[in-house]
């Protein structure tokens, strides 16, 4: 099996100036992900890649084992570029550098660290058990569900639940089972990038469900929790 992993860090972060490099309990974050990708490799082989366009992440990387000679194109480090573009345009490269075609691609994420090694590899057994499959990413229990205690605005600007069974619900417990993306790691078979999709939900997706605490951050006071229960070893396993 052929694998690629991929690590995409684009500079110039407005949330959180810096995130992907910011000291967190002693390292730069980019250095758990890192080093959660050399032990899948270990694992299961494959190469590590990382896509960037800033010269302070490439630095950093490399510091932790993680050097490259690809630059991200300025189209694809815009605001606006899609996820699914630059892995895409990195896959290429790879592939025409190790003179191979791989079987999976493996993305994780920067700002989501908390995700295992053995986390990745049953997600992996899952996906290469289903054969219609296009890929699988990590997600978490939803802490609100649409079906019972979410609303959006209508067109007459009342508001109502986002969505509703023909049966109403009295409780969330009888409610569907709905997830949240925790944006942690994305696995997509070569058929993915191959058919040309544009986004990482399609009609073939599957989900691994983390059985621990993951979450990315979005804000300031996401980073001092998550640095919070680095520090204190809160997380019930170790990274």
């Amino acid at each position: 099996m052929n694998l690629l992993i991929t690590i995409c860090a684009r500079g110039g972060s407005k949330g959180i100036p810096g995130k992907n490099i910011r000291n967190i309990n002693g390292k730069p974050l980019i250095a758990y992900s890192i080093a959660t990708a050399r032990g899948i490799c270990e694992k299961l082989g494959g190469d590590i890649a990382l896509s960037t366009d800033d010269e302070g992440i490439r630095s950093v990387a490399a510091e932790y084992g993680l050097k490259t000679d690809y630059k991200r194109p300025e189209e694809l480090a815009t605001d606006n570029a899609g996820k699914i573009d630059t892995i895409a345009h990195l896959v290429e490269f790879e592939e025409a550098r190790h003179k191979k075609t791989y079987d999976y691609v493996l993305d994780m994420d920067v700002t989501s660290p908390f995700r295992t090694v053995d986390d990745v590899l049953q997600a992996m057994e899952s996906l290469k058990g289903n054969k219609e499959a296009l890929n699988i990413f990590s997600v978490s229990k939803a802490r609100r569900n649409p079906y019972f205690n979410m609303v959006e605005k209508g067109e007459d600007g009342f508001f109502k639940l986002v969505k509703k069974l023909e049966k109403g619900l009295l409780t969330r417990q009888s409610a569907p089972e709905v997830y949240e993306l925790n944006a942690s790691f994305y696995i997509y078979k070569r058929k993915f990038f191959t058919d040309n999709v544009r986004s990482a939900i399609t009609d073939k997706s599957m989900v691994f469900l983390v059985p621990h605490l993951c979450f990315d951050l979005d804000h300031e006071d996401d980073f001092d929790f998550m640095e919070f229960l680095l520090k204190n070893e809160k997380l019930g396993f170790t990274l």
